[in-house]
């Protein structure tokens, strides 16, 4: 059993708090990827006895829905173990049918309380459609269109606008999705939020953007402005 020194200085987040209240879950995140830049990262939940355990279900306290960029692994950057993170990642973070059924799982089948959509300095999906290519090929058409709104309104050149803007975009899709993710958002039952992280420092910053005006909930807030 480690201190409440150790767990203090570490910026530890009871797990089972995280997964009954999104916004401890954030506090769980913010903690972790503050020990991840400062390369104090614990790894937890690796024994081969958790994995075992881990068999028989699971009960992840978030769900990351992030670009597949290899540089950008959410269970890494967040210092969180097996069972911690329900993860959908595709290029730019481009969502569908099939990410939604995935959000939509993670929430009615898992009972995950918070999404986190998380963009990343350098997205090469962002910066292609910053350039608006006139026959991209193959699929990649499809995320192009995706991104497009967000490249436009943030102007040529202007990488790290444009994938603030299309997280914040996507936040805002996710909260008007019909019907599971839209209803449970205003109910304030599923918290869905937006953050960037940075590649050259390591370092996660949610938007304020998407920390504003969140509907009314049940559940505990602890004080959010600074994650």
């Amino acid at each position: 059993m480690k201190s409440a020194k150790w767990r203090k200085t570490n910026h530890i987040v009871n797990r089972d708090s995280a997964f009954a209240n999104p916004y401890y879950a954030l506090q769980k995140l913010k903690g972790g990827n503050t020990r991840f830049q400062m390369s104090h990262s614990i790894h937890p939940r690796q024994d081969p006895a958790l994995i075992k355990s881990l068999s028989e279900g699971q009960a992840p306290f978030a769900t990351i829905v992030g670009c597949s960029d290899s540089r950008v692994s959410g269970e890494i950057l967040f210092d969180q173990g097996f069972g911690d993170l329900f993860v959908a990642r595709t290029a730019g973070q481009v969502m569908a049918e099939a990410t939604y059924a995935t959000i939509e799982y993670s929430y009615l089948n898992l009972g995950t309380k918070l999404v986190v959509v998380l963009g990343h300095s350098g997205c090469g999906a962002v910066g292609a459609a910053l350039k608006r290519p006139e026959n991209p090929p193959g699929h990649i058409v499809t995320l192009i269109n995706s991104i497009k709104p967000a490249a436009l309104a943030a102007g040529t050149n202007n990488l790290d606008q444009a994938v603030k803007l299309n997280v914040i975009n996507q936040v805002n899709e996710l909260r008007q999705l019909e019907s599971v993710l839209s209803r449970a958002y205003q109910r304030g039952d599923l918290l869905i939020v937006g953050a960037v992280y940075n590649l050259g420092t390591g370092k996660v910053e949610f938007l304020e953007e998407t920390m504003q005006n969140l509907p009314a909930t049940r559940y505990a807030k602890n004080d959010i402005t600074g994650l």
